[in-house]
């Protein structure tokens, strides 16, 4: 069992998710899923939602997976951890689910889904190495013209709240886990990699995939979780409805604690 093994077996991925910050960035990704979706019905002419497919790789307990399924879409959820797959299993649903790794898709044909979601592994994926591997396989599975999605935990969430917040900076620099610049440097016991937007930006153009946005999904949510816990329902809906407004505005993208990048696997 690896770490990451380890530390899945004991975190609540079901409780983060149905927090109110994990919420909302579910909410507004799956704005965002539903407004490609739609596209893509579009553009390839299906008939209906059983004629698109979509794969989750990292699917986790199949927060994603398993309503997009419901809806009707074919979906094929890939986990690598066996505890977080097994619950995904337990839920009965007709998410094609099988266990797998990121970085080597090798049950998966090339050219096959319309959409493909990369959420959880390029949190954990610690060298550029590896997420431009990642985001290979992404692409390479996917048609000619389809969408991926991928999520990214971003670095001056990282710096601001543990670094800051925790008065952990001056041990992060000593110990040469910040840069002169502040930039996050993994250590070979880290189990998140935080990036910058430039970094994302440096992983597509590698990869060749052409972006349509990128978002923010739960801007300052994570910042102020006391805050937010202490909403009414009324105010939660208002501050949902602040983070939809608000998500494709450039200068908010890279405070936030996630982004979303959407991108285009161009036909060739």
């Amino acid at each position: 069992m690896n770490k990451l093994e380890q530390y899945y077996n004991k975190f609540n991925e079901e409780k983060r998710l149905n927090s109110r910050h994990g919420q909302m960035e579910y909410r507004v990704t799956m704005k965002y899923i539903h407004k490609y979706l739609d596209r893509l019905m579009e553009e390839f002419e299906y008939a209906s939602k059983s004629d698109l497919q979509i794969l989750d790789i990292g699917a986790g307990t199949g927060r994603y997976s398993v309503p997009l399924c419901e809806e009707g879409y074919r979906v094929t959820a890939v986990e690598l951890v066996k505890y977080n797959l097994g619950i995904l299993k337990q839920k009965k649903s007709n998410v094609n689910a099988m266990q797998g790794n990121a970085l080597h898709l090798k049950k998966l044909m090339s050219d096959t889904f319309d959409m493909t979601i990369l959420f959880g592994p390029m949190y954990h994926l610690l060298t550029r190495e590896e997420k431009i591997k990642a985001l290979s396989e992404a692409k390479r599975v996917t048609k000619p013209g389809g969408i991926i999605l991928v999520a990214y935990v971003m670095n001056e969430y990282a710096v601001v709240m543990y670094g800051i917040a925790e008065n952990k900076l001056a041990e992060s620099i000593n110990s040469g886990m910040l840069s002169d610049d502040f930039h996050t440097i993994p250590g070979p016991e880290s189990l998140y990699d935080f990036v910058r937007i430039e970094d994302i930006n440096g992983f597509n153009e590698e990869v060749g995939l052409v972006r349509e946005i990128i978002i923010s999904p739960d801007g300052p949510a994570n910042y102020i979780r006391p805050f937010v816990n202490k909403l009414d329902e009324e105010s939660f809906e208002q501050f949902v409805n602040y983070q939809m407004a608000t998500c494709e505005r450039p200068d908010l993208i890279g405070a936030g604690a996630h982004t979303v990048d959407i991108l285009r696997k161009v036909n060739t």
